[in-house]
C-alpha cells in the first residue's frame, strides 16, 4: 500500500506505473520475500489475469480515493434535495437520512427557527449527523448554542452571549465557510435573536465528506447519537417550535 490507512486523502495514483509484487503464499504466508524479480514471467501472467478479472467483474475504472468517495459533491452521487437552496420544516420532524437532507458540507448556510419559549428552556432545534461528525443548533440553560463535531476528533461549541428571554422569537445561526473550493476548512458562526447579533465564534475544521453512515437529520430532538458531549439523549425542544428553515448560501 502506498498510503497510511488513516490518511483522509490518498493523493494521485497511477495503477499503470505501480510496482507489482509477487509472493508464494504456500511457502511465504507473511509475504516477506518478493519474487517479482526472480520470476518475471509468472508476475506478467498474474498481472494480466488480474486486469482480466477486474474487467469481467466491473471493477474498472479504479477509484483510488478513500473517504472522498463518501462525498456526493466529489462523486456526483444524486441527492433527493436536488438543486434546492431553501428547506422549510413545519415543526418537529425526525429521521431524514443524510442523503435526502440539505448538504451542509463545505459551504455557507443558515438555520432559522420561529419559537415560543419559557425562561431557561433547553432542547434541540436542528441537528444533522451525530458523534462521528455533524451539526447541532439548540438551546441550553436559556442560551442559543451551535455545535460542530469534526469526525469525532474535535468538538466546537459557540454560545450566545446572553440568555434568550421567554416569549416568541426568531432564532438564527449562520455559518460562513472560509474554505472557498477547498474541503473541510474553517468558518465563522454568527448567532442572532430577532435579527439582533447574539454571539459568534470560529469553527476551525469542518467535516468534509460524510457525517455518518447511520445518523439522520432531526428537527425538535436528536434521535441518534449526540453531536457533542454538551447534551445527552434525545434532548427534545422544550418550547414550541413553529418552523425551521435551512438555507444553503453558496
Amino acid at each position: 500500500m502506498s498510503f497510511e490507512p488513516w490518511q483522509a486523502e490518498r493523493g494521485a495514483f497511477d495503477p499503470f506505473q505501480a510496482r507489482w509484487e509477487l509472493y508464494n503464499l504456500d511457502k511465504d504466508f507473511s509475504q516477506g520475500k518478493d519474487l517479482a524479480q526472480d520470476d518475471p514471467s509468472k508476475l506478467d501472467e498474474l498481472t494480466a489475469l488480474w486486469w482480466a478479472e477486474a474487467r469481467v467483474n466491473n471493477a474498472l475504472p479504479l477509484d483510488w480515493r478513500g473517504p472522498e468517495r463518501f462525498s456526493g459533491e466529489l462523486t456526483g452521487k444524486p441527492n433527493l434535495a436536488g438543486d434546492r437552496k431553501t428547506f422549510v420544516y413545519a415543526g418537529n420532524f425526525t429521521g431524514l437520512p443524510e442523503a435526502a437532507a440539505p448538504d451542509l458540507k463545505n459551504k455557507s448556510f443558515s438555520v432559522s427557527a420561529k419559537v415560543d419559549i419559557q425562561d431557561d428552556n433547553n432542547g434541540m432545534i436542528f441537528t444533522q449527523g451525530g458523534n462521528t461528525g455533524g451539526w447541532g443548533f439548540y438551546m441550553k440553560d436559556g442560551k442559543l448554542v451551535v455545535a460542530h463535531n469534526f469526525i469525532d476528533v474535535k468538538e466546537y461549541i459557540v454560545r450566545s452571549d446572553q440568555t434568550v428571554p421567554a416569549g416568541k422569537h426568531d432564532l438564527k445561526m449562520t455559518f460562513t465557510y472560509e474554505g472557498g473550493k477547498e474541503m473541510g476548512k474553517s468558518g465563522i458562526v454568527d448567532l442572532s435573536v430577532d435579527g439582533n447579533p447574539a454571539g459568534s465564534g470560529k469553527i476551525e475544521q469542518t467535516t468534509p465528506f460524510k457525517y455518518s453512515l447511520s445518523e439522520n437529520q432531526d428537527v425538535g430532538s436528536d434521535t441518534g447519537s449526540p453531536v457533542v458531549s454538551d447534551y445527552s439523549g434525545a434532548f427534545p425542544f422544550q418550547g414550541k417550535l413553529e418552523a425551521v428553515v435551512v438555507e444553503l448560501l453558496n
